[in-house]
């Protein structure tokens, strides 16, 4: 039997104070711990808040830069479309999200150094009824039936450059109705417009100016020759110009010309007071790219603002003007570009070809006033056209002078949307007696977007003084109706 042995009560204590002094140590290690990596914590939370601090600091300033620069804000890449959808009464209603991508800008680029490049247009559409152009003669043989017409098409590009240059580039794709066809001496075709399908360049040119007072202009464009045809045909009044404007006008032509305006600095409110133009050109059409001799078309104009006002707090301006060209011309040079001006048997007009070496001469006068709502405008145009013996052949056409007029008024009877218009025209070829043709033409313009989208209706009655006198030839009374719809971008 083994011998029963007691606890020692001191051991165990002595046991139990060990374990205890180790757990108070190792507690102490842990507190210590504890404490130190809350410590370091506290550190780095104190660090990154200065960092925050700094940063936001910047980015006030930055801000603030930004906000004084003027730049345009940026253009949202997406836009977020946002539409409710309930397929049936019983269903809840369900929100869609949809995101659609947004088209990228086009950007137009200049090629070179201009700092303003502008691409334009011009679209013309009319509807034309009864007697169609009878007011320039178009009649008897050289009638024309009712017909939807493009009258205008063209597109343009307007530049402008920091070195005091400027330019314009302009384009159509329909020509006139009338028929040209250029030849030379030996009678080869040098021009023709028979294919109307064809795109012709109007405008071509550079202008330097770099002086307001002595400006310079070389290449294609409008001679400066009659108040009428010098006038763009987007800010017309009429839906068609005057037979006298069409018959003797040289239109465009391809040379140099200077003009200014001379108290353009000098009274810079009155800028318009003087204006002058003074030009050389080849004198035989545009978009053709030789002279038909070594003679050029000498062409000036002056213009004078005796009146600008306000008279009972309405816009008051008095215009006057004034013009010349002389011209030597060789055999199968058109005289008459843009409309009809030799007699035919019948009394109706034709465009008119130099049958042989010719000689022009002409002047005009013209006059505008302007007054708020009401303008009235007038112009007489003169022309010469003579026959030169050159290596001795005689002139195939008898000499002779044709001159014309028109008065014309505008008036609005709604502000700046619809306006009445009037006009009362005479033109006498002059190359046989009583061969007048006299037309009185009124309707109504309704600007819907200025002269950028316009519509026009106009109606024109013409009297022919030649077959009034010779009644064989059948009616000498016309009437016209035109419509027209201008849009131009």
């Amino acid at each position: 039997m083994l011998p029963i042995t007691r606890p020692n009560n001191r051991r165990i204590a002595l046991h139990f104070a060990g374990y205890f002094f180790c757990f108070v140590i190792l507690s102490c290690h842990v507190a210590a711990a504890e404490t130190k990596s809350d410590s370091e914590r506290l550190e780095k939370l104190e660090r990154a808040v200065e960092l925050l601090q700094k940063r936001n600091t910047e980015l006030e300033a930055e801000v603030k830069s930004l906000k004084q620069q003027k730049s345009a804000p940026a253009a949202p890449l997406s836009a977020e479309k946002r539409s409710r959808f309930v397929p049936d009464s019983k269903s809840a209603i369900v929100e869609k999200t949809e995101t659609k991508a947004e088209k990228k800008s086009v950007y137009v680029v200049p090629g070179a150094s201009e700092f303003k490049l502008t691409l334009g247009g011009l679209l013309q559409t009319q509807y034309e009824a009864g007697d169609v152009f009878a007011f320039e003669g178009r009649f008897g043989s050289g009638a024309i039936k009712d017909r939807f017409r493009l009258r205008r098409a063209r597109i343009n590009v307007v530049g402008d450059f920091a070195e005091q240059f400027d330019f314009k580039l302009e384009g159509e794709f329909e020509q006139s109705d009338v028929g040209l066809t250029v030849r030379d001496a030996t009678g080869k075709t040098l021009a023709s417009n028979s294919t109307r399908t064809a795109f012709g360049a109007t405008d071509l040119y550079i202008n330097w100016h770099r002086y307001p007072e002595f400006q310079i202009k070389v290449g294609q464009y409008k001679a400066p020759f009659g108040l009428e045809q010098i006038s763009p045909d987007p800010k017309l009044f009429t839906i068609e110009r005057s037979q006298v404007t069409s018959a003797l006008t040289p239109e465009r032509q391809v040379g140099v010309e200077v003009w200014g305006k001379p108290f353009a600095s000098v009274f810079p409110d009155q800028k318009d007071l003087l204006v002058y133009y003074a030009g050389l050109f080849n004198g035989n059409g545009r978009n053709i790219s030789v002279n038909d001799n070594n003679e050029y078309m000498y062409v000036g104009r002056i213009e004078v603002q005796a009146l600008k006002a306000k008279i009972f707090n309405e816009n008051a301006t008095v215009k006057f003007g004034a013009n010349a060209l002389s011209s030597r011309d060789e055999a199968g040079t058109v005289l008459s570009p843009t409309g009809t001006l030799r007699v035919n048997s019948d009394g109706s007009l034709t465009s008119f070809t130099a049958p042989s070496a010719a000689e022009r001469e002409g002047y005009g006068f013209d006059a505008a006033f302007h007054y708020g709502p009401f303008d009235l405008i007038a112009e007489y145009l003169s022309e010469s056209y003579e026959g030169r013996t050159v290596n001795g052949v005689a002139p195939a056409f008898k000499d002779f002078r044709a001159d014309g007029y028109y008065l014309q008024g505008t008036y609005f009877i709604v502000p700046e949307k619809l306006q009445l218009f009037a006009k009362y025209e005479s033109f006498n070829p002059g190359q046989v007696a009583n061969d007048d043709i006299r037309s009185i033409t009124g309707g109504v313009n309704y600007y819907i977007h200025g002269d950028d989208i316009k519509i026009l209706a106009h109606y024109i009655h013409t009297w022919s003084d030649f077959r009034q006198n010779h009644p064989a030839f059948g009616s000498d009374e016309f009437d016209e109706v035109i419509l027209r719809l201008q849009v131009l971008f």
